[in-house]
C-alpha cells in the first residue's frame, strides 16, 4: 500500500496540501476582507510582459515574481525587470505565508548559472535580484550553487548590480557565508518576515535568531557590502513589535530594511488580520530613518525586492 505522505519528486504540493502537516493549523478562509483602494492593482497591457516571460521560460528559469504571485508583477514585467529565483520551483519548507509550492525538488540544473547570466545579459539589466527556494535536502543548502550564479552573472555582466535575496542555510551557515565572501554580491538580503512573536505560526522551521545572526555574521566579514531585510505587515503584529525588529536590525548593523503588506494567496494560507494603512506606513518609514537605515521602503505594495535598484542608490526616499 503506497504512503499518502511519500513526496515525489518534482511534485508541487499547494494549498491545504501544503500546509497540512505544519506545527499550527491553519483554518481555510471561507471570506476574503475586500482589499482596500490602495492596494488594487491595475495591470497594463505591455508587450515587456509577454517578452520577459519567453526569455524566463526559453532559458528555463524561474521567477519569484510569477512563483510566489506578487502582485507587482505586471509593473516589474513591463518593466523588463523580474526577480529570479534558482534551485527550482519546489521549496521544501512549507511557510503558510508564500504561494511558493512545497514538496521533494529535483537535482540541481548545473547549467542554471550560466542561463542566469545569459537571461540577464539578454534582458539588458542594470541591476537583478537573485533569491531562492529553501533547499534543505542539499548539504549545504544550496549556498554553493548560489555563489556560482552570482560569480557567472558577474562574468557575463561586470556592470549589472547583484542583490542576493538568501534563504536562512539553516544548519550551514558557515558554508554559506564562506562562499559568499568568495563570491560576493553587491547587496546582501534575508527576510527576517514577521516579528519574533508569530515565528511559530508564520515560518515554521525558521528561528528569528539564526536569521538576525546570518545578517549580522555576513556583516562582520563584508564590512563594505549593504544588507538588507524586510517584514511582511498585517498578520497580527504590534506596531511597537515591529519597531523593535527594527532596532534589532540596526543593532546588526542592517542597512535596508523594507516593510510591506501582506496578501493571503490562497483560501489554505493564512489570513490576512488587518490592512495597514499608508499613514502607518509612513510612520514607520519615519521611524526607521531616525533609527539610521540607510533606506527605508514602506508601503502597502513593497516587497523585498520591489524597486530594489532605487533603494540601492538611494532614489527611493
Amino acid at each position: 500500500m503506497a504512503n499518502k505522505n511519500r513526496l515525489i519528486t518534482g511534485e508541487k504540493l499547494r494549498g491545504a496540501e501544503k500546509v497540512r502537516r505544519i506545527p499550527i493549523k491553519v483554518i481555510p478562509t471561507e471570506r476574503f476582507p475586500e482589499k482596500p483602494q490602495w492596494l488594487r492593482v491595475r495591470i497594463p497591457a505591455s508587450p515587456e510582459i509577454i517578452r520577459t516571460k519567453r526569455i524566463l521560460r526559453q532559458r528555463k528559469l524561474s521567477s519569484v515574481c510569477e512563483e510566489a504571485s506578487c502582485p507587482n508583477l505586471p509593473e516589474c514585467f513591463s518593466r523588463g525587470t523580474a526577480t529570479f529565483m534558482i534551485m527550482g520551483e519546489i521549496c521544501t519548507r512549507r511557510c503558510p505565508f508564500c504561494d511558493v509550492a512545497h514538496g521533494k525538488p529535483k537535482e540541481l540544473d548545473q547549467g542554471e548559472p550560466s542561463q542566469l547570466a545569459a537571461a540577464i545579459k539578454e534582458m539588458g539589466l542594470n541591476y537583478v535580484v537573485v533569491t531562492s527556494v529553501d533547499r534543505d535536502d542539499l548539504k549545504d543548502s544550496g549556498a554553493l550553487h548560489f555563489g556560482k550564479c552570482v560569480n557567472e552573472v558577474r562574468k557575463l555582466n561586470p556592470d549589472t548590480t547583484i542583490e542576493v535575496l538568501v534563504p536562512d542555510f539553516r544548519g550551514r551557515m558557515e558554508i554559506a557565508l564562506d562562499v559568499f565572501s568568495k563570491m560576493v554580491p553587491d547587496v546582501f538580503n534575508h527576510n527576517l518576515e514577521t516579528v519574533p512573536r508569530l515565528y511559530k505560526r508564520v515560518r515554521p522551521g525558521a528561528n528569528y535568531d539564526w536569521s538576525m545572526d546570518l545578517l549580522y555574521k555576513f556583516k562582520r566579514c563584508n564590512n563594505d557590502i549593504p544588507t538588507k531585510s524586510g517584514l511582511m505587515l498585517g498578520l497580527g503584529e504590534e506596531p511597537e513589535e515591529v519597531k523593535a525588529v527594527m532596532r534589532d536590525l540596526r543593532a546588526k548593523q542592517v542597512d535596508m530594511v523594507t516593510l510591506g503588506q501582506y496578501l493571503q494567496p490562497s483560501k489554505h494560507h493564512l489570513k490576512v488580520e488587518r490592512f495597514v494603512t499608508p499613514d502607518e506606513f509612513e510612520e514607520f518609514a519615519a521611524y526607521g530613518k531616525s533609527l539610521g537605515f540607510r533606506s527605508v521602503a514602506s508601503g502597502p505594495l513593497v516587497r523585498s525586492s520591489y524597486h530594489a535598484d532605487l533603494q540601492m542608490s538611494g532614489d527611493l526616499n
